[in-house]
């Protein structure tokens, strides 16, 4: 508690006269309520020693600081086949670090994900867990009966929300105008599609950032995971 209440007050200064995990921060005049999430961090960058990685730990070390409850994956840390030989016409068995990614997703209220982007996407070993334990009964499912059989869908993981955090080499409105919006397929197709409230943040220039800007973009990530952004 004794670190909380001083996170609180580093970010909003001496006005704080009382602080509680469950109800809020009381300032003068004002209440401004919070609760603490339970919140799930997946580095989605295959190399566990990479700006992902670094910036994953740094939200989840701020947000430890603020109270919240954290778990930390690593992708590349991993063990399964990215691959769904047969799609879904034959279910392949989920690998014990599937199963718990799944549990882990299923216990946070608040999903964050950090990875890079690679070719104006996220790279192949993400996507490959997305398409291995997204799965019918888990993140979805279709109705089974009715006139909208097999077209609508149940959201099961609703009421959850979702920040993904894209590293790019470019800035990203420059890659916004080349490219378009390279971020859909996570956002819409994947996140928004199993029921969650999903915001992205692109994160760049980084292709020549240097010790001291890794220090800066360092210190922005625990404020965000402090205030659970």
């Amino acid at each position: 508690m004794a670190c909380e209440r001083s996170a609180v007050r580093a970010r909003y200064g001496p006005k704080v006269i009382r602080v509680s995990s469950r109800v809020g921060v009381q300032f003068t005049g004002k209440m401004f309520h919070f609760s603490m999430k339970k919140i799930f961090i997946l580095v989605g960058h295959p190399d566990s020693n990479s700006l992902s990685a670094k910036f994953a730990a740094d939200y989840a070390s701020g947000a430890k600081e603020a109270g919240h409850d954290v778990r930390l994956a690593n992708l590349g840390e991993l063990s399964f086949n990215p691959i769904l030989h047969k799609g879904y016409k034959k279910m392949q068995p989920l690998e014990p670090d599937l199963l718990k990614i799944q549990d882990d997703i299923q216990w946070a209220n608040h999903f964050v994900i950090v990875y890079p982007a690679w070719w104006s996407t996220m790279p192949a070993l993400l996507k490959g867990m997305f398409d291995r334990l997204w799965l019918p009964k888990f993140a979805f499912q279709f109705y089974e009966a009715g006139i909208f059989k097999d077209l609508l869908w149940s959201r099961l993981l609703k009421g959850r929300s979702a920040r993904v955090f894209v590293l790019s080499d470019a800035p990203p409105i420059l890659a916004r105008l080349v490219f378009g919006d390279t971020t859909n397929e996570i956002k819409k197709g994947i996140l928004w599609f199993a029921g969650f409230n999903v915001r992205v943040k692109k994160i760049g220039p980084l292709k020549f950032v240097t010790e001291k800007g890794i220090r800066k973009w360092s210190h922005t990530f625990s404020r965000w995971g402090r205030r659970a952004f």
